[in-house]
């Protein structure tokens, strides 16, 4: 059996323009062959080459859309000739021919529109209207975003601050309280952890604007802020969450809890979100290499226990599925601004409050101390010369001869003895 030489790959401008043509967005078409936007985009603009499978994948989906194009283009154009004021066919085997190439035009177009519905995002009932971010598989959404017209810069420039927070929270927030209940397994936590990475970026908005990728940034922060060893410490995070309902979704979300932090951060950006190995090792700041370890050491915990998610097509849509068990809304973006900024407002009163306090307690200290030295009474000193007391030894013979006496002259009464001269 011989194999099929491969396809050549179109130019770069072709490559965008099959893409266009059939309708599909950067994002989508890059769901498709399972890379992200970033990478599509430096495809068809010619700073990067497809290689491997998903290279290959790329050049088959493009000529794919390249035929389905070709094929609709002659089909279109008999459909649109035959909406226009022509003399009707004389013939019964005519009308018969012009009917059915109406009706094989409307079913091919119905059956493309289909089609591109289809290689868009899989939709999972129950999800979140807020889609994630582009270049990421979907994960955790209800339905994703259509396509919609890019605006121009000055329209973008014309953004206020509190705008462009609340686009971005509207557009990442949800997506990332489900990822972060993957990691912690509490849904009152991952709320929390989202609420507080947002309200970082929101004290940070400037540098948080001007970064490359702001959904990312947010990301960062929140699973650290989910991951914190920290939160053990706390009484209401002592007690474990009600589980999952279905047996294996407790079983896969108590797989992925003993997992380390570490492995269970990887395995949530790769199969879960769908970022890349150098993306994954960058945001985990970890090295790819340490990366491909931590992702093949989770993969075989979780196939260990549960065999069927050794796929990781599987796995992906299993964390989906997951995750949006229950729905886990996060608070408006509003309601975190506010949250914010009275949390800033707090503390900088308090860090205000203790500065002020150490600057009483430092003039209250200077005011009360000596203003001379007073030299500290000495220790006692040891006199000299005084010799030590002698213990009372053996009586000599004139000693004892004076006791003697002393005894045969006591005399009872309050008459005192008196010595007498020998």
């Amino acid at each position: 059996m011989t194999q099929s030489p491969a396809r050549p790959l179109p130019a770069p401008k072709e490559r965008r323009r099959l893409r266009e043509a059939a309708s599909l967005t950067r994002a989508q078409l890059a769901s498709r062959v399972g890379v992200t936007s970033e990478t599509l985009r430096g495809w068809e603009t010619g700073r990067s080459t497809p290689r491997g499978r998903k290279g290959e994948k790329y050049v088959k989906l493009l000529h794919s859309l390249g035929d389905e194009t070709e094929m609709s283009s002659p089909q279109e154009r008999a459909a649109d000739s035959d909406d226009d004021p022509e003399p009707a066919p004389t013939t019964a085997s005519a009308q018969r021919s012009a009917r059915a190439r109406r009706t094989t035009a409307a079913t091919d177009r119905k059956r493309l529109a289909a089609k591109d519905r289809g290689r868009g995002p899989v939709t999972v009932a129950d999800r979140s209207r807020t889609p994630v971010p582009h270049g990421h598989r979907v994960i955790l959404t209800e339905r994703p975003r259509m396509a919609t017209p890019r605006r121009p810069d000055d329209a973008v420039a014309a953004l206020t601050p509190d705008q462009a927070f609340d686009a971005l929270y509207a557009f990442c927030a949800p997506a990332l309280v489900r990822q972060t209940y993957l990691l912690t397994g509490r849904r009152e936590l991952a709320r929390e952890s989202v609420e507080r990475a947002f309200q970082i970026a929101w004290q940070r908005w400037p540098e948080v604007a001007r970064d490359r990728d702001p959904a990312g940034w947010v990301r960062a922060v929140a699973y650290e802020c989910a991951l914190s060893p920290w939160h053990r410490l706390r009484p209401r995070y002592r007690h474990p969450e009600p589980p999952p309902s279905d047996a294996f979704d407790r079983a896969l979300l108590d797989t992925l809890l003993q997992l380390p932090p570490s492995c269970r951060r990887t395995l949530v950006l790769y199969d879960g979100v769908g970022l890349g190995l150098p993306e994954t090792a960058a945001e985990t700041e970890a090295s790819t290499r340490a990366a491909v370890n931590r992702l093949a050491h989770a993969r075989e915990a979780l196939a260990e226990r549960l065999p069927e998610l050794a796929d990781p097509e599987t796995l992906h849509w299993r964390l989906v599925e997951l995750a949006s068990t229950d729905r886990l809304r996060a608070a408006k973006p509003p309601v975190v601004r506010q949250r914010g900024e009275r949390r800033a407002r707090f503390w900088t009163r308090a860090a205000i409050a203790f500065t002020v306090a150490l600057i009483g307690t430092t003039a209250l200290t200077v005011h009360t101390a000596p203003t001379r030295y007073e030299p500290p009474v000495p220790a006692g000193e040891t006199v000299q010369g005084v010799p030590p007391p002698v213990a009372p030894g053996p009586l000599s013979e004139s000693e004892r001869e004076l006791r003697a006496k002393l005894r045969k002259e006591e005399q009872k009464g309050p008459d005192r003895l008196l010595p007498q001269p020998r």
